[in-house]
C-alpha cells in the first residue's frame, strides 16, 4: 500500500479518518489550513477544535447521541477515546474541556508515524485517493472546485455560538448549582442555574428580540455572490436564541429554558425559566451558557445577558456569533459509505455531507477512513445496517429528499420500525423509554454482528 492518501481538513472528520487509515496501515497527507488561513470562528490551529458547545451531547445510553457514541466506542474511534479522556462534569451528557480535547487530538495525530500534518490551504481538489471532510467552513477557492466537480452550487445554512463567561463573576447569591432531577456526577449538581420569576423572564424576552443583530447576508446577496442557499437560512437544531424567542413569549421557556427538574436551595418551588451554565473546561473557571447561540451584537450581549439575574456582573471571554456553514447534496452525489459517486478514490466526510453534529461528524469520518482502506486493499465496502444509529444516519444524508434536504442530528427516528408488539402493561405499545432502550439494544447487536461477518 504505497499510495499515499490525502485528507483535506484536520476537523472532527479529518482527525478521525486519517488515524483510522494510518492504523490500518496507510500513509496519510492530512492537510489543515489554520493557522495560515483563518476561519472566523476558530481560535486555535489545533486539530478537532471544538467552535460551539462543548458538549458532545448526551452519553445516556437510551439516546441516539449516546447509542452513537457507544457504536464509535465499539468502532474504536480515537476521537471519543479523547473525549472520555478530557471529559468534564455535564450531566448525562458527554461534555469536554475544549482546549485539552483539541491538544490531546492534535498530539496524536503528530505522534502517528504514518501521518504527515501538513500547514496548508488545499485550493483543488487531488488526483489521487482522497477524503474531502473540510467542514462547514470550507474556504472559497475549494468550495469553488468541489462545485465544480459536482456540477452544482453549494447549500448552506447559518450556525451560531454560545457565549462563554468566568465562573467567577457569576453571583451565587442569586444562581445555584443542581442537575436536571439530580442526575449528573457532582454533589451539588453538574450545571449552574440562572432562575427566573414570570416578570423577570418576560422583560427578558422584550429585550432579547428587540436588541440589535449582525446583518448577515441575506438570499438575494448570496445568490448575487454565487451561493446558493439551503431550503432553510438556519439549521432547526442551532437556532439562534432570539429566533427561537420570535416564535412566541413561552417559546423559551418550553425550550433552552424549561425550569423542569430543577428547584433552587431557597425554595421548593421552581423557577418560571432558567439559564443553565454548563462547565467549559476541566478547571471549572469557564461556563457556556446552554442553548444561548446567538446572533446580538457583541455590545447587546453584555446589555441583555447581564440582566439575568445572577449574571448582573458576567464577564464573557468570548461573545456569541454566526458562521455560514456549507454542506454539498450528499443524496444526489454520494453513496452510503461515504464514496462520491461518480470517482471511487473520493469520499467526503462531517458536516460538509450534512450530517450535523460533532459525534456525526466523527463517525462519518471513520466510516469514510475504514472504506478508504478497504477500496486500497481490494475489499468490499462497508454499508452498515439501517438499524444502527451510524449507519441510518449515513442512510438519510445520501438518500433523502432534495426538495427538503436538511443537515440531521442522530436520532430514533431515522431507524426501521421495531417488530417487537411491546408489553402488556402498556396495552401492547412499548413506552417511549422501553421503546429507546430496544432501538438501542438493537443497534449495538446489529453492528456486533456485522463486525463479526466482515471480520
Amino acid at each position: 500500500m504505497s499510495e499515499i492518501v490525502t485528507v483535506i481538513g484536520g476537523g472532527l472528520a479529518g482527525s478521525e479518518a486519517a488515524w483510522q487509515m494510518a492504523e490500518r496501515g496507510l500513509t496519510v497527507n492530512l492537510f489543515e489550513m489554520r493557522p495560515k488561513v483563518k476561519t472566523g470562528a476558530h481560535e486555535t490551529a489545533d486539530l478537532g477544535e471544538l467552535v460551539c458547545s462543548n458538549s458532545l451531547g448526551s452519553d445516556l445510553p437510551d439516546r441516539a447521541s449516546g447509542v452513537l457514541k457507544a457504536e464509535l466506542r465499539q468502532l474504536g474511534s480515537m476521537l471519543i477515546a479523547c473525549a472520555d479522556q478530557t471529559a468534564v462534569p455535564a450531566g448525562g451528557a458527554l461534555a469536554v474541556d475544549r482546549h485539552r480535547f483539541a491538544q490531546l487530538i492534535t498530539e496524536r495525530i503528530q505522534a502517528h508515524p504514518r501521518i504527515k500534518l501538513i500547514r496548508q490551504e488545499m485550493t483543488a481538489i487531488p488526483s489521487g485517493p482522497a477524503i474531502i471532510a473540510s467542514g462547514p467552513l470550507t474556504s472559497e477557492p475549494l468550495s469553488e472546485a468541489i462545485a465544480e466537480l459536482s456540477g452544482e452550487d453549494h447549500l448552506y445554512f447559518f450556525d451560531a455560538i454560545s457565549p462563554i463567561i468566568t465562573e467567577e463573576s457569576i453571583n451565587m447569591e442569586i444562581a445555584f448549582r443542581g442537575s436536571r432531577y439530580g442526575k449528573g456526577d457532582q454533589p451539588e449538581g453538574d450545571y449552574i442555574n440562572c432562575p427566573m420569576n414570570r416578570e423577570q423572564y418576560q422583560q427578558f424576552i422584550e429585550n432579547l428580540v428587540h436588541a440589535e443583530r449582525i446583518k448577515l447576508h441575506t438570499f438575494e446577496d448570496a445568490i448575487q455572490s454565487g451561493v446558493k442557499a439551503g431550503p432553510h437560512l438556519f439549521f432547526e437544531g442551532c437556532l439562534p436564541v432570539e429566533i427561537m424567542a420570535e416564535r412566541g413569549p413561552d417559546s423559551l421557556a418550553y425550550g433552552p429554558m424549561r425550569p423542569v427538574g430543577l428547584a433552587g436551595p431557597r425554595t421548593e418551588q421552581r423557577g418560571h425559566a432558567v439559564v443553565q451554565l454548563r462547565q467549559d473546561n476541566v478547571a471549572g473557571t469557564l461556563y457556556n451558557m446552554v442553548g444561548f447561540q446567538t446572533n446580538l451584537k457583541f455590545p447587546e450581549q453584555k446589555r441583555v445577558f447581564q440582566s439575568i439575574p445572577g449574571l448582573e456582573r458576567a464577564e464573557f471571554v468570548r461573545y456569541g456569533q454566526m458562521h455560514r456553514n456549507t454542506f454539498i447534496s450528499a443524496p444526489k452525489l454520494l453513496c452510503p459509505t461515504m464514496q462520491f459517486r461518480h470517482r471511487e478514490d473520493l469520499f467526503f466526510a462531517g458536516q460538509i455531507t450534512g450530517v450535523e453534529s460533532y459525534v456525526g461528524n466523527v463517525a462519518t469520518g471513520l466510516l469514510a477512513g475504514w472504506n478508504m482502506s478497504h477500496l486500497l486493499t481490494h475489499r468490499d465496502l462497508l454499508v452498515l445496517p439501517p438499524t444502527t444509529i451510524l449507519g441510518s444516519l449515513c442512510h438519510y444524508v445520501t438518500q433523502a429528499s432534495l426538495s427538503d434536504f436538511q443537515p440531521m442530528k442522530a436520532n430514533f427516528g431515522l431507524l426501521p420500525q421495531l417488530t417487537t408488539k411491546g408489553n402488556r402493561r402498556s396495552g401492547g405499545k412499548m413506552r417511549k423509554r422501553e421503546r429507546a432502550q430496544a432501538y438501542a439494544e438493537r443497534a449495538l447487536a446489529d453492528l456486533e454482528a456485522y463486525l463479526g461477518e466482515i471480520a
